[in-house]
């Protein structure tokens, strides 16, 4: 059985590595030969036959059996010609609303679809829907939604509650870059197959029900709303309890596994000290609090709850605790919203629990495998995110380290010992060996997934595990079902904990070691590392386990990679409506604008910009050009500025502005600035100096124009420069700097810029289109990109390509990187 579970498991990754999805004849194939597989693995008991033909059978029907899921969950989709339409949908809100200060984010089921005329528009069962409210507030250009409606007032939305929405939706679409978080993946594997906003405020009191937005039922009976509108009401009591809090959303992700409203800060200094594992519902916590409930009932039932029954002759007092403990583990699970690491140790739970109830001894690894088994099962994208390997592996790194390890002789002199504090050392050295083998063990893989490891991890885990899984969490749970007034006294106290747990991590943090970052290593490293850890894990007496050591040595060696001499490197990156890019030499990187600003939260610099340099290694940058002050250019700069290291900043930007005042060593652009890196020529073609002189300008027109040319190629970095300032470039002293192989389409393709005269003159063979998928802009004009094409240009769209890298050297390379990386979901 578990032979053909992880041929199952390795079936439904291969699976995800696919570009398209297998026709209708696989299946048959597939399933005849899987039969034949098993048939042929029970008539040959010999082990080297018998596993190796499980294994290729576990692995057929795990990738027949996530292609049917992706089949099932694929075809629900919004066609094409329906993006950007009003349609009107009744349905229930099907998640925990995120308010926040632009409005409210919530998932939407739809029960019914509005005719229009005589047409059913095709809309999917499960939406995300975004409500704005700010007079303010702008879209995020990333998400792309067309023209956005007038601002307008938002409802307060409640899980369970039953609404008339007046939607406009577009298909899923998230930004596709190197080493990047992949939106439209967890888009699918939450079935949501379109996204979009509500159009319009909502309907008045007193409105005719077939009014647009409008409330039709305050709540709808299933068992998933249930389970949300009690996750929603725990969450806001505690934040009543707790107003203003800095940790209250801790608290309430400790309670209902919401992490949405811990701020990054804090995350921050939680992943850098490597206990963000904690700050939710996780395996650890449920399998304490399933251990402490069992115990507490296990404790009241051999007393028969001090009523004389004798309740243990009915039901002995340990079966009773089973019970109690999966219960536990059950509903703790559910306000956990059923994430990976709260699966594998519920199915371990139940397992464990049914064994001994049944009187079977189940082996650890068996336990293991079928609760892995039951997540791919139920959930096939599971195995695509970080968590699911940092959970199976820390388990299986457990077993490997500590399963048979005891000798009998002392585990006999151990169950001898009776005194408390005899158990309690015992249960203290226990805990230090398995912290000992998770950090040890974790490291490979954590260095795989996110290029760095948290040096102080040990420390911080050592103090913050005891005191978030045994203090702080119980006493969260009991003060928010506790009544109004004696709920605020209770969670004070585990507010308090959090509060001076955050300044001893914070003082951790400080430490200037505290994180060792590296580029994410090659497969061949990961697998090398993997192997010497597990070596220097080994049971003693294994011989040379010293030599495990060594197989760390290419993962600690291993360095940012750059362009062989004489080349360059440069990375379009797909950040939304905004432009950013990396200009690599084989010994020097500048970044030509910095992206877009999103929220208070997030921006081009925190979502796509700072993860692909630390997947990169790349912890310095010898100058930032931020072109002008627009915010789709300048919005990610002061995240970046705290992000990485920063030796010079050239802008157009105001004196007084915030990130002139941030950057270190500002200079203006100034057309004729020049400088050469590595035989490499970086030259400044706008603006003028006259130019600043003015306030006449908007900042489209001071924006910095950089060339960058290696041998006979170059790139021409036009930022949003429009017609008039075209033209006097084509007039000006540096026209002869024009011509370009690679040209940065001004201003994002807009109809007021790439004038023909100016296109003729740059006479580029490849133009990039930095633009958001469907922007309120409606950028590239039509025209203008058509003429791009008349032209004979290579047009080059992010929002189509996903991030451009374009490679000067002995030839032109050009990788778009949806399609060298192409899987099924991408554009579905």
């Amino acid at each position: 059985m578990r032979s053909v579970i992880i041929g199952f498991a390795f079936g439904i990754g291969l699976l995800q590595m696919q570009a398209r999805l297998p026709g209708i004849e696989w299946y048959a194939v597939g399933l005849v030969l899987a039969g034949l597989l098993a048939f042929t693995a029970w008539k040959f008991w010999q082990p080297y036959l018998r596993i190796p033909l499980l294994l290729t059978c576990g692995a057929w029907v795990g990738f027949l059996w996530a292609a049917a899921f992706a089949n099932y969950y694929l075809e629900q989709e919004l066609p094409p010609a329906w993006e950007g339409r009003d349609v009107t949908v009744i349905g229930t809100v099907a998640d925990l609303p995120d308010r926040n200060a632009q409005g409210v984010r919530f998932r939407f089921d739809v029960e019914q679809v509005v005719l229009q005329g005589t047409v059913k528009p095709p809309v999917p069962p499960r939406l995300a829907l975004a409500w704005y409210g700010n007079r303010r507030y702008q879209a995020p250009v990333e998400d792309g939604e067309g023209t956005l409606p007038a601002p307008q007032a938002t409802a307060e939305i409640r899980p369970g509650e039953r609404w008339r929405l007046t939607v406009r939706l577009k298909r899923p679409h998230g930004n596709a870059n190197p080493d990047g978080f992949d939106y439209e993946l967890w888009l699918l594997q939450d079935d949501v197959r379109a996204t979009g906003y509500v159009v319009g405020a909502p309907a008045a009191a007193g409105a005719p029900a077939s009014a647009a937005n409008r409330r039709l039922d305050a709540f709808v009976w299933t068992p998933s709303n249930a389970v949300e509108y009690a996750r929603g009401w725990l969450r806001d009591r505690i934040l009543a309890a707790l107003p203003g809090e800095p940790y209250a959303p801790v608290v309430a992700a400790l309670v209902m596994g919401d992490q949405r409203g811990i701020s990054q800060s804090d995350w921050s200094i939680f992943n850098r000290t490597g206990i963000g594992h904690l700050m939710a519902i996780s395996g650890l916590h449920i399998t304490m609090l399933a251990a402490l409930c069992g115990g507490l009932a296990s404790w009241l039932w051999r007393r028969s709850f001090f009523t004389g029954a004798q309740l243990p002759l009915l039901l002995p007092a340990q079966k009773v605790a089973v019970i109690a403990g999966m219960l536990t583990a059950i509903l703790y699970v559910l306000l956990a919203g059923f994430g990976v690491p709260a699966q594998r140790t519920l199915y371990m739970l139940v397992v464990v629990g049914i064994a001994f109830w049944s009187g079977r001894i189940t082996r650890v690894s068996v336990v293991l495998c079928l609760a892995l088994g039951l997540v791919l099962l139920l959930d096939p994208w599971s195995l695509m995110w970080p968590g699911f390997w940092l959970s199976f592996g820390a388990v299986a790194l457990l077993m490997y380290g500590t399963v048979g390890r005891m000798q009998p002789g002392r585990a006999m002199e151990a169950a001898a010992r009776t005194q408390w504090w005899q158990k309690l050392w015992l249960a203290t050295k226990a805990g230090a060996q398995a912290q000992y083998i998770i950090t040890l063990g974790l490291v490979p893989l954590t260095v795989l997934l996110f290029g760095q490891y948290s040096l102080v991890s040990p420390i911080a885990n050592a103090v913050a595990i005891p005191l978030v899984g045994l203090v702080v969490t119980p006493l969260s749970l009991l003060g928010s079902v506790l009544p109004a007034f004696a709920a605020g006294w209770v969670l004070q106290i585990p507010h308090q904990l959090l509060a001076w747990l955050a300044e001893f991590l914070g003082w951790l943090n400080a430490m200037p070691f505290a994180v060792w970052e590296t580029p994410l290593p090659s497969w061949w490293m990961f697998l090398l590392a993997l192997g010497g850890t597990l070596l220097v894990l080994a049971p003693r007496g294994w011989p040379a386990r010293w030599l495990g050591v060594f197989g760390w040595l290419p993962l600690l060696l291993n360095g940012p990679s750059a362009p062989p001499d004489g080349s360059m490197r440069v990375t379009a990156f797909d950040i939304g409506q905004g432009m950013a890019l990396l200009v690599e030499t084989p010994g020097h990187r500048l970044l030509y604008d910095t992206g877009p600003y999103y929220t208070p939260q997030s921006d081009g610099a925190t979502r796509v910009l700072l993860p692909y340099l630390r997947a990169r290694g790349i912890d310095r940058l010898d100058r930032v050009v931020i072109s002008h002050s627009d915010i789709d250019h300048s919005g990610g700069a002061l995240s970046l500025f705290k992000g990485v290291r920063v030796d010079s900043v050239y802008s157009s930007l105001a004196a007084d502005s915030p990130i002139v005042k941030a950057a270190p060593a500002h200079r203006r652009c100034v057309a004729g600035q020049s400088w050469n890196w590595d035989g490499i020529g970086f030259t400044m073609l706008h603006p003028a100096p006259a130019i600043y002189d003015s306030d006449k300008w908007k900042p489209n027109a001071l924006s910095c124009v950089l060339k960058v040319q290696i041998g006979r190629q170059s790139i021409l970095l036009a930022g949003d420069a429009e017609a008039i300032q075209e033209d006097q470039m084509l007039n000006g002293a540096m026209a002869e700097q024009l011509p370009s192989t690679v040209l940065l389409a001004p201003h994002h393709g807009s109809r007021t810029s790439s004038t023909e005269p100016f296109l003729r003159a740059v006479r580029p063979e490849a133009a990039i289109f930095q633009v958001g998928y469907r922007n309120r802009f409606n950028h590239p004009n039509p025209e203008v990109f058509e003429r791009y094409q008349r032209l004979g240009i290579r047009r080059l769209r992010t929002d189509e390509s996903g991030a451009v890298t374009v490679t000067f050297g002995d030839q032109l390379g050009v990788e778009e990187y949806r399609k060298a990386h192409r899987r099924y979901w991408y554009g579905r």
